[in-house]
């Protein structure tokens, strides 16, 4: 059975940092990229990091860039998600995914989330 199961969610003050945790099983890890998406209200699903399975290069969007680091450990088939300068915006549920490639749109399965809350 696959799964991702995500961790490190929670409540942090503005300008804090926090690192969430993706660990996948039930897969070969190194045949897969792994992405990070968030989900807020009144707001599209939005991918804020993947790390490409081959490659291990990191990509992110201009709303997290500078801020957010993604990094795998691929023995512990893990992903982490290290978010600093945390902003209000920045609240939503994260959720880790996996695909084949990170060019690639459509996700072969995805973790139940962790909710992360930034507060002023």
């Amino acid at each position: 059975e696959v799964q991702l199961v995500e961790s490190g969610g929670g409540l942090v003050q503005a300008g804090g940092s926090l690192r969430l945790s993706c660990v996948i099983s039930g897969i070969s890890f190194d045949d897969y990229a792994i992405s990070w998406f968030r989900q807020a209200p009144a707001k599209e699903r939005e991918r804020v990091s993947c790390i490409g399975g081959s490659d291990g290069i990191a990509h992110y969007p201009d709303s997290v860039k500078g801020r957010f680091t993604i990094s795998s450990d691929n023995a512990k088939n893990t992903v982490y998600l290290q978010m600093n300068n945390l902003r209000p915006e920045d609240t939503g549920v994260y959720h880790c995914a996996v695909n084949r490639e990170c060019a690639l749109h459509w996700y072969e399965h995805w973790g139940p989330g962790t909710q992360v809350t930034v507060s002023l």
